[in-house]
């Protein structure tokens, strides 16, 4: 656009904005529905997929540090032979660990497993509870990523790139299909446990407009900072004061095309409402009984988790488009059988709920479950205290771990993928995660390759400039 053509736009602008107290708002925003274009003037609109969608929602279920394949989901009796020693150099000569050496002894899993569900899914003893889901799930257990750290493991899984300042999963859904929500924002974080290594870069918008990014709800108080009025202040007097911004921003909006200015006034909009649809939202006194048993929040009423599964269905009937749950940490470098045991029975019994609640509200079928972490753990040991028998752990492991999917156009009741008898290197059905991004996309009847914004002069998108859609997830 040369000066002239910018200083004509401005004088119809301007011609508009002065006609009828500001018709020109509303014609700027009717011309840019017409044209597809309605997101420029409120960035939350829903938005058609690229093609007919199975999902609508998604809820990342993800179990920060790494939990362990070994023990949970992919069972090696071979590695028995091997237990105390070292695998053969050959075997781990190309080994690239965080912490353990190549040389380290083998540990085999101490736990039991048993096949659940018509299809015969072998799961540990630790996840009885997502056992009896089995038909519902889509277990991979041939996942593999290129970071061995949590840090840039995280980057990659949510961001596409182990680079800082990328948008993040649930940024580019929102950007991708907007929000179905108009009280509740589209992309929202729920924590519990310790914290993950990558913090907010997991849940933000990156270089897109920052209406993209996550909202973190926290465990007390107002679900969201300063959500609440401050004293003195009536619901009135906030009305007031936040038609005279919206006034003021909109009409900067027009002189500019700003997005950023539309972000802006979304957010504001979408404030004023949450304070009114937040406390609802948190009230789980019209739950049932029996349904606050089956996540577990009677037994475990301190149980943070518990109570974030619940709110997860409870935001995705809401139109809530992506949540996220986060738990950690899942790190095991030490005492593995016990912080593996206690991580399982916060995690295991509100797993499972979720997907059965959402299965018998009929809300399965459009949303879609992803468990799991940014990769795995070694079938070597690592003993961090010699002194300490009882002390052994496992290393980071990420060229073959395993997670789940559930849902939203997933084909349960199938293992996909297959590791070699000590889980050392996948064999059969490799998935990277820029594969299960653009599986998730897909699902959500997203094209992987046409979901891209331009920055700094070139198209980006989640999956970089790789990512296949793993068909035999497909439903």
């Amino acid at each position: 656009m040369d000066r002239e053509e910018f200083r004509k736009i401005q004088t119809r602008r301007s011609f508009f904005e002065q006609c009828a107290g500001g018709i020109g708002i509303a014609a700027l925003a009717e011309l840019m529905e017409k044209e597809g274009r309605a997101a420029e003037v409120n960035p939350l609109a829903p938005r058609k997929p690229h093609f007919p969608a199975k999902a609508k929602n998604v809820i990342f279920m993800f179990m920060e540090g790494g939990p362990s394949q070994l023990d949970l989901f992919d069972p090696k009796p071979g590695l028995e032979k091997w237990n105390g020693k070292p695998l053969p150099p050959e075997l781990t000569r190309d080994l690239r660990l965080a912490f353990t050496k190549p040389n380290a002894a083998v540990l085999a899993s101490p736990r039991t497993f048993q096949p659940y569900g018509q299809s015969g899914m072998e799961l540990s003893d630790y996840i009885p509870h997502i056992g009896s889901c089995a038909d519902d799930l889509c277990l991979v257990r041939s996942m593999y990523t290129d970071a061995f750290n949590h840090h840039p493991g995280q980057l990659l899984l949510f961001g596409g790139s182990i680079q800082v300042g990328r948008p993040t999963m649930g940024a580019w859904v929102l950007y991708g299909l907007g929000s179905e929500s108009q009280n509740l924002p589209g992309f929202v974080v729920l924590g519990s446990g310790v914290g993950t290594s990558a913090g907010t870069a997991n849940w933000s918008s990156g270089f897109l407009p920052s209406t993209y990014e996550g909202v973190v709800f926290r465990s007390s108080g107002d679900p969201v900072l300063y959500l609440s009025n401050p004293a003195g202040v009536t619901t009135g007097m906030q009305r007031a004061s936040l038609d005279t911004l919206k006034d003021l921003n909109e009409e900067h909006l027009a002189q500019t095309g700003d997005v950023e200015i539309a972000s802006r006034i979304a957010s504001y909009e979408l404030g004023f409402r949450m304070q009114a649809a937040a406390p609802d939202l948190l009230d789980f006194s019209k739950e049932s009984p029996e349904t606050l048993a089956m996540y577990g929040i009677k037994e475990q009423p301190g149980s943070q988790f518990a109570v974030n599964c619940l709110l997860a269905r409870r935001m995705v009937e809401r139109g809530v488009r992506f949540v996220m749950l986060t738990h950690a940490s899942w790190d095991d470098h030490t005492d593995l059988n016990r912080k593996l045991k206690k991580n399982c029975d916060l995690a295991d019994q509100p797993t499972a709920a979720l997907i059965r609640d959402l299965k018998q509200r009929g809300l399965l079928e459009n949303t879609l479950v992803v468990w799991g972490g940014e990769f795995g753990r070694t079938p070597m040991v690592e003993i961090r205290d010699p002194r300490d028998v009882n002390n052994a752990g496992r290393d980071h492991h990420p060229i073959a771990y395993s997670l789940f999917l559930a849902g939203g156009g997933i084909k349960g009741g199938q293992v996909i993928g297959k590791t070699d008898d000590l889980c050392m290197n996948i064999v059969e059905d490799k998935v990277h995660v820029h594969d299960l991004q653009a599986t998730i996309l897909h699902c959500l009847g997203l094209e992987h390759t046409r979901l891209t914004y331009r920055h700094m002069g070139r198209d980006f998108r989640l999956t970089d400039v790789s990512g296949q859609v793993v068909e035999k997830m497909l439903a």
